[in-house]
């Protein structure tokens, strides 16, 4: 049981799953443990911060949603 948590965990832990949002202005990668990985920010968009912020939350849960998706259909 313990090794099956185990394996459980470290494949959780490799899963990568990327959320986009802005049409492609930021992405993020999380984990399956929802760890946050990598940002990647669109120059174009670091002049206005108040929107890059949201567009980062909003890359976040694309990503969260996607992640509940993959753990429903496997």
């Amino acid at each position: 049981m313990q090794d099956q948590m185990s394996q459980m965990k470290e494949s959780l832990q490799k899963t990568l799953i990327q959320g986009i949002a802005g049409n492609g202005l930021v992405a993020v990668t999380i984990n399956g443990e929802k760890d946050l990985k990598q940002i990647t920010i669109n120059p174009e968009c670091a002049s206005d911060v108040e929107g890059l912020q949201d567009l980062i939350l909003a890359a976040f849960e694309d990503a969260t949603r996607k992640l509940a998706a993959l753990n429903e259909n496997s």
